[in-house]
């Protein structure tokens, strides 16, 4: 499941994954505050919580992901990624040197942090 998380930012969407995630998740709840974001400011400001495992994602998840990714490479201004994983910690200052914009791994004791960082 994925749910929005409110952050006080108009600038910035903030999502918690928690238990079983799905392409459908990702459809009616990330890609609808996505798409109106930009829109709206031209640009992306997103903080990811990730408080499952990654073994709970299915491959439709992960693929509406990299689409995310990928429609909107030109829009990217800075992403959090808010996780335990160190795995996905690494791969997200990564990612981060070869995608336009910033993004950043916090862990979950930081998500207010993450969330005020992506927002300015």
């Amino acid at each position: 499941m994925i749910k929005n998380i409110t952050t006080g930012y108009q600038n910035l969407v903030a999502f918690e994954f928690q238990g079983e995630v799905s392409k459908a998740d990702f459809d009616s709840v990330i890609m609808p505050a996505v798409n109106d974001l930009v829109e709206k400011y031209d640009e992306l400001n997103l903080v990811y919580y990730i408080n499952t495992e990654l073994k709970n994602f299915d491959v439709g998840a992960w693929w509406q992901d990299a689409m995310l990714g990928l429609k909107n490479i030109t829009k990217w201004h800075k992403a959090a990624i808010v996780t335990e994983n160190s795995a996905v910690q690494k791969f997200t200052e990564l990612f981060g040197i070869i995608m336009p914009g910033s993004f950043k791994a916090f862990d979950k004791e930081q998500l207010q942090e993450a969330i005020d960082w992506a927002a300015n």
